[in-house]
């Protein structure tokens, strides 16, 4: 119960500021998102209020904001296009229920298998990206929407020296929404960018046959959903993480989301995850708790059904302050230090991975591709086998030291000579891990090819694993397993 009163009511003041702050930035997100997939803009912001109230109760990070996003959107551009809106939300309930089940088997543990250099190379392309996707709203628009950007900006470094209470970008909204309506500035606001009905979300089923057809239909569309929205979700409670030092529960979180998407598509909305630029405005507002999630979930539906007429004439120049400071903070500037002092691999790993990102507009892939970078540059670094010949008289000692798996078989073989005849081999392995089959065949080939010269092969100093599973899966029978050469 305590921990319950602590991860709700342990920050209230500052979870509610700090929520309010979020909702406000959720609208332009969740209109242009739905714009992107296609649909009409109050799914957007069906499915930003339902994922926010679902998550603050079900997710496993407190203070992390979910709702609908762009990476989701733009996989489902297709599915709208060519099947329609009902097959979409029979898609987001099939992605919920996908990850409730993910969440089941614990995948978020595999979180721990994604490098440092792949976490900042995400939160870099993050950074790049939603400074990016404000430039469209400057075109066609008079010098007036940089001068409320700026003033945006003053307000959002200046007030916190003079009260740090209350979130500053809060006071950034109002002040540059005052502003435009004194002084009759004509600038683009949150109204013109979709139109905002002030209509609750019913619950409703989608109207899709229920066959194997449609399955095989949204199957696929939902698997990918599902994994980007997981990758997006537990990259950003990670990086709270860090950013408060706190823990979170990442297999929660998975089910958190599946739960999320199954009632945002049973109430009309689309699929979503979790949004690392409102997770900072919230983190940065001061937002800490499961109540700014959820404040910031109905605080959106009170300003969608409630306070309309107020909301649409909010200038987007407000909002774009508010991202830019969001992207400027986001970025870790000491990576670009740090380029000159960390492995090179490291570096080519967290570029590519910016690269993938900006390429392909989806966080996921980037992720992916640094991944499997960082375990090629690994499997490469492990893979040096080293050798070293000793002889006396009749006897010829080899000393290994390194990892034999598949990937350093090829290296080992080429250590030995093979010329010996009619003498003993001591192979030295007490420095040695064998991993796998691959290891095991490479010894087993070792081994023939020296007793081809009628040599006694000994193998000597094998750990007790190494010597299971030398003789689990080893072809040759009789090789001698000794402690020690004295043996």
């Amino acid at each position: 119960m305590n921990e319950i009163k602590k991860e709700w009511f342990g920050n209230t003041k500052q979870d509610i500021l700090s929520g309010m702050v979020v909702a406000i930035a959720l609208i332009p997100e969740a209109i242009g998102f739905s714009i992107i997939a296609g649909v009409n803009p109050m799914m957007g912001l069906y499915a930003s209020f339902c994922i926010a109230m679902i998550t603050a109760f079900f997710g496993g990070r407190q203070g992390m904001i979910s709702a609908a996003t762009g990476a989701m959107a733009l996989l489902l551009v297709n599915l709208v296009k060519d099947y329609g809106i009902e097959y979409m939300l029979a898609a987001t309930i099939l992605t919920g229920i996908i990850q409730l089940i993910l969440g089941y088997l614990k995948i978020g543990n595999l979180l721990k298998f994604i490098p440092r250099p792949v976490m900042i190379g995400f939160v870099n392309a993050l950074a790049i990206l939603i400074f990016k996707a404000q430039l469209p709203y400057f075109q066609g628009e008079s010098i007036w929407i940089y001068a409320l950007v700026a003033i945006g900006l003053l307000v959002i470094y200046l007030f916190p020296k003079i009260n740090k209470t209350i979130p500053s970008p809060l006071i950034a909204i109002i002040a540059v929404t005052v502003l435009a309506s004194v002084l009759g500035i004509k600038t683009t606001t949150i109204g013109d960018i979709g139109n905002i009905s002030s209509t609750l979300p019913k619950f409703l089923i989608p109207n899709v046959p229920v066959s194997l057809e449609t399955l095989k239909i949204i199957l696929p569309y939902s698997i990918s959903l599902s994994i980007v929205g997981l990758v997006e979700s537990l990259l950003t409670a990670q990086l709270l993480d860090d950013l408060t030092h706190t823990k979170s529960n990442k297999n929660r979180e998975c089910m958190g989301q599946g739960v999320a998407n199954v009632v945002s598509g049973l109430f009309g909305g689309m699929a979503g995850c979790a949004m690392i630029g409102q997770s900072i405005i919230n983190f940065k507002s001061g937002g800490r708790g499961r109540l700014s999630t959820f404040v910031a979930g109905l605080f959106l539906m009170i300003l969608i059904i409630l306070l309309n007429k107020f909301v649409v004439i909010i200038p987007i120049a407000a909002l774009i302050s508010v991202m830019i400071v969001v992207s400027i903070s986001t970025f870790d500037w000491e990576s670009l230090k740090r380029l000159k002092i960390v492995p090179k691999t490291d570096s080519i790993v967290m570029i590519s991975t910016v690269v993938v990102v900006l390429f392909t507009h989806n966080l996921a892939f980037g992720v992916i591709v640094g991944v499997i970078l960082s375990a090629l540059f690994f499997a490469s670094k492990i893979s040096e086998v080293h050798v070293e010949k000793f002889e006396k008289s009749n006897v010829v000692e080899y000393k290994v030291s390194g990892q034999l798996f598949f990937s350093s078989t090829t290296s080992f073989i080429n250590h030995f000579s093979f010329e010996e005849k009619s003498k003993t081999i001591n192979i030295d392995l007490s420095n040695v891990r064998i991993w796998d089959e691959s290891a095991v065949d490479c010894i087993d080939k070792l081994v023939f090819r020296f007793r081809k010269n009628d040599n006694n092969v000994n193998l000597v100093g094998m750990s007790t694993k190494c010597k299971e599973i030398i003789e689990q899966i080893g072809k040759h029978d009789k090789i001698e397993c000794l402690d020690s050469i004295g043996h």
